[in-house]
């Protein structure tokens, strides 16, 4: 699991070990998580990298589990509307 990366965009070490994580989670099967998302950049190379998920202040700030509810209710009826 990728725990947080910071400069990764500008910075080659952590791009190196960023990518070194996500290839060793990738060949052992594993779900490869970045935590501690908080730019477009680390999110650009994250996708780029197929990290399989991410989560961070750039997405959202930190929520009770009711307001993830509703936000999670939210979405699911916007899906509904656009089909």
């Amino acid at each position: 699991m990728v725990r947080f990366i910071r400069d990764v965009a500008n910075h080659a070490g952590n791009r190196g070990i960023a990518e070194a994580i996500i290839a060793m989670g990738t060949t052992l099967s594993l779900t490869v998580i970045a935590e501690g998302v908080e730019t477009k950049a680390q999110t650009d190379f994250l996708r780029e990298h197929a990290c399989d998920e991410f989560q961070g202040f750039y997405f959202s700030k930190a929520v009770t589990a009711a307001k993830l509810a509703e936000l999670l209710e939210a979405q699911a009826n916007m899906a509904v509307h656009e089909a």
